[in-house]
């Protein structure tokens, strides 16, 4: 059973959500909150898996809400749902700690998918959608990427754990990396795990985030 918290300033999209998630038996709706500082609120008290998030709400945005959950260290991972799927939003959200993002015309399937993956520290962005996502997203990163040899996680990653950092901040699924390197795609996700793990990675998504803001990947749309 995956617990969820619903975050959106429109009460009936809050109850298309709920009406939805409600009539599959592996998701709970625990709350709903109508804008940021409840998000954050609500977060801490109910401690869901996941956060369905708006990001344009009245008050502290879906932005500013995300990062003060995850600041806070709580369990819960942020599933970011936009009408846009490239604008300065998005990149904000992600740098302050979301976990993907989907968008709101996604289908049922879609969504409820997201969530499972969520749920489990995986990314819910398609790898082609990263790709163009990681293009637009190089206008947002720091003029002055962090040096990698200052590191220590990276540091303390072996040759082919770094070659499949490089690989997932191209946006390469498992299966692109195990054709790539010749490797099982349960041999790929064991050794995706370990370097989330080394370099502090919560999931994907930010290991995608590490590895662009340490130079070793450039976004890319092929």
């Amino acid at each position: 059973m995956t617990t969820v918290l619903i975050v959106d300033d429109q009460p009936l999209q809050r109850y298309g959500f709920r009406l939805l998630l409600d009539s599959v038996p592996e998701t709970d709706v625990v709350g709903e909150a109508a804008h940021g500082a409840e998000a954050v609120r609500k977060a801490a008290e109910l401690r869901p898996d996941v956060v369905l998030m708006d990001i344009r709400m009245p008050g502290m945005d879906g932005i500013e809400a995300t990062r003060r959950i995850v600041a806070a260290g709580e369990r819960s991972r942020i599933l970011v749902l936009t009408t846009f799927d490239l604008d300065e939003y998005v990149h904000a959200a992600l740098r302050a700690g979301a976990s993907g993002f989907l968008l709101k015309d996604a289908r049922p399937e879609e969504l409820l998918a997201g969530i499972r993956a969520v749920a489990v520290g995986d990314a819910v962005i398609a790898p082609a959608l990263t790709r163009r996502l990681l293009h637009e997203f190089a206008r947002y990163v720091p003029a002055h990427r962090q040096d990698p040899a200052e590191d220590p996680g990276l540091g303390s990653l072996t040759e082919r754990e770094r070659e499949i950092l490089v690989a997932v901040g191209k946006g390469w699924t498992n299966g692109e990396i195990a054709t790539r390197f010749v490797l099982s795609e349960s041999t790929v996700k064991t050794h995706v795990g370990r370097v989330l793990a080394k370099i502090g990675a919560r999931d994907r998504i930010q290991a995608v985030i590490f590895a662009y803001d340490h130079g070793l990947a450039l976004p890319s749309v092929d």
